[in-house]
């Protein structure tokens, strides 16, 4: 027996639990807590430009989900297969049934209900259009029965509304909606320094967290507590630190997990002070995809002179190549390792080894395809 689906439409802004503008860390922590009602997820994007592809979650039969290449954010939702009795699907528009296993939504009741629209095969609104083709493949393919009043609505999708009423274009990014707030926007990194978070709504006052100087009580203060605290046991790394004694390994030690934010803070020594700063890209593919939220994070350089209100800044979407002679223009420091599957013996990925680049105060995790997957400041 299967549940029904039961979902309203909000042109513009949603269908059901899924909302225009939600990332797409969230919508995939949720449907994990919703196994029993959406058992069937597949994760789709391009693996040669993962950090900047559209990603779309097909969740059978009835949803398509699309978002955006550069910030992951919901962008179009799609409804099919209406009277796919498995599970049944129960469509609203405020107080009305548009669509039910009894219920067979049409073009005429499409009208009936939203009004007039211009011309074609398709009906569209601001911010929602029915679709009487079976796949989306099939935009541009002429039904024929244009005409036709009795026609069986295929699908429906709904898009964030352009200023104009328009519906987005499907390769452009979401802009700021309410379900965002609280997110970071944008995390500007300073080698040596730290990182300035800016946060919707854009208003938001920015939070600096500076090496050396801010303490966890600060970050508590700022973002909050954090989804998880980790105390640093795996000290392996620490062979190859120039200062290795023991007494460095007395002191406390431990991270902040924001995974909500795409963030990591290790906090050490009696101040319990920020130490290192780690920055996650959420490339798909990836060991840690889905681990964390993307982090919008941009490495800024030094001012070329005085009178520069703009210093140059390389992107969390950059190439390493161009990053790594950003931070340095001689040849790329020597490589390590790192295979994330290392301590989990009965996992497997097709992308598991990344290769980690240091620098003076910074830390690059690189994938095989040269995208950076992490930044880390120390």
């Amino acid at each position: 027996m299967f549940s029904t689906l039961d979902v309203d439409i909000r042109p513009g802004s949603g269908l059901g639990r899924f909302e225009i503008g939600a990332s797409l860390w969230t919508v995939l922590d949720m449907l994990r807590h919703l196994q029993h009602s959406f058992p069937q997820v597949e994760i789709k994007y391009d693996p040669d430009t993962s950090s900047t592809t559209p990603v779309i979650l097909h969740i059978r039969p009835h949803l398509d989900l699309l978002f955006s290449g550069k910030h992951q954010r919901l962008h179009t939702i799609c409804l099919r297969k209406l009277r796919d009795p498995n599970p049944p699907v129960l469509l609203r528009y405020k107080d009305m049934i548009l669509s039910s296993t009894e219920e067979c939504l049409t073009r005429v009741a499409v009208r009936r209900t939203f009004g007039p629209t211009y011309p074609g095969d398709e009906l569209r609104y601001p911010g929602l259009w029915f679709s009487f083709e079976e796949d989306a493949m099939g935009e541009g393919v002429k039904s024929g029965h244009g005409d036709d009043r009795t026609q069986e609505v295929k699908r429906v999708m709904i898009s964030q509304k352009e200023n104009d009423g328009k519906s987005l274009d499907a390769l452009e990014e979401v802009r700021e909606l309410p379900v965002m707030a609280g997110d970071v926007r944008q995390a500007v990194v300073k080698v040596h320094h730290g990182v300035t978070l800016y946060f919707y709504p854009a208003s938001s006052q920015p939070v600096h967290v500076k090496l050396g100087e801010t303490t966890a009580q600060d970050l508590t203060l700022d973002l909050g507590p954090p989804l998880r605290v980790h105390y640093k046991e795996d000290e392996r790394m620490s062979i190859h630190a120039k200062d290795n004694t023991s007494e460095a390994h007395d002191e406390p030690r431990y991270f902040y997990n924001y995974f909500q934010h795409g963030l990591d803070f290790l906090i050490t020594g009696p101040e319990h002070t920020v130490t290192k700063i780690i920055l996650h890209t959420n490339v798909p593919g990836s060991p840690l995809f889905q681990r964390y939220k993307r982090c919008n994070w941009e490495i800024e350089g030094e001012p070329e002179d005085d009178e520069d209100d703009t210093p140059p800044r390389k992107r969390f979407f950059d190439r390493f190549e161009t990053i790594s002679h950003f931070l340095s223009p001689r040849e790329p420091p020597p490589s390590m390792h790192l295979d994330r599957t290392d301590e989990e013996e009965d996992v497997t990925l097709p992308s598991a080894t990344s290769r980690l680049y240091g620098y003076d105060g910074i830390i690059l995790e690189v994938s095989e395809s040269s995208q950076v997957l992490s930044v880390t400041l120390f």
